[in-house]
């Protein structure tokens, strides 16, 4: 078999510099240079998502003809196989489309639903978040290892909100208030890939997003448990990629981040 990882690395660099470069096409206009439709009332989707993901399946299909695909503009192919590749070709739409510097690429192989290579690629600082199962994880080509904040009160954890919240009663605001005045703050940044990998990289404690697709978290949540986190669905089960919810933090508060899930404002506050 090809080196997966490595192959998983290329294409998320090729898909970066593209949208680098309509980024600063963007940049160079002004922001409304990048076009984009909606999806929903407020899910975008540009040319940039589109060209992103086409070269990325390109290339997978080219090294892996075998592989069964799942990409968030394309959707699952019609050939299904126990590898399947979970694509997001522009985590980050929102922010990309508004000229906010904070997207990547993210690309992870799944077998039987678990993560066996995950790779978040931030174009615009070139950081290169990897991790293959069992092998650790690593950020352009250095370890990476999570935080040791022990306590939820200190903790600086990130959300993101789905996007249908304007209509949808499970959207996430009583769990960011119930966060919120449990950690020492909050941030919503839009784009879970990054957040996780951000959890990864210890700039994070924990993560946590319902009504998220396997596509937005599977490279993250790898790159978190490869770096000495935790990734599980909110009743703990480790099970996420099967959930539309999702707890991810450096493993030591993962327990505290659990009750608050369970036990909501009852849950100890700091």
């Amino acid at each position: 078999m090809p080196d997966d990882l490595k192959i998983a690395e290329k294409l998320a660099r090729e898909a970066g510099a593209l949208l680098r470069e309509g980024y600063a096409h963007g940049l160079a206009q002004d922001a409304s240079a990048i076009a984009f439709e909606h999806k929903g009332v407020v899910d975008l989707v540009t040319e940039y998502d589109r060209r992103s993901e086409k070269l990325i399946l390109d290339g997978l299909r080219g090294a892996f003809p075998g592989h069964a695909f799942n990409s968030e503009e394309y959707g699952p192919s019609a050939h299904r196989d126990d590898y399947e590749w979970l694509v997001d070709p522009l985590d980050g739409t929102i922010n990309f489309s508004h000229a906010f510097p904070h997207f990547v690429v993210s690309l992870a192989l799944a077998w039987h639903g678990q993560p066996l290579v995950g790779v978040v690629y931030d174009p615009l600082r070139d950081e290169l978040f990897a991790a293959e199962a069992g092998q650790g994880a690593t950020l352009n080509s250095r370890p990476l290892r999570v935080s040791t904040q022990a306590d939820l009160g200190q903790a600086l954890l990130a959300t993101n909100f789905p996007y249908d919240v304007r209509t949808n009663p499970r959207n996430n605001f009583d769990q960011f208030r119930q966060f919120h005045l449990r950690s020492q703050s909050v941030r919503q940044t839009g784009s879970a890939a990054l957040d996780c990998a951000y959890v990864a990289a210890g700039r994070l404690d924990g993560y946590w997003e319902l009504r998220i697709k396997p596509w937005d978290v599977a490279a993250g949540a790898l790159l978190a448990v490869e770096a000495g986190g935790r990734a599980t669905r909110p009743d703990g089960d480790d099970n996420f990629l099967g959930s539309p919810a999702i707890v991810v933090s450096n493993g030591l508060i993962h327990a505290q981040m659990l009750r608050v899930f369970r036990d909501g404002d009852a849950a100890p506050l700091p």
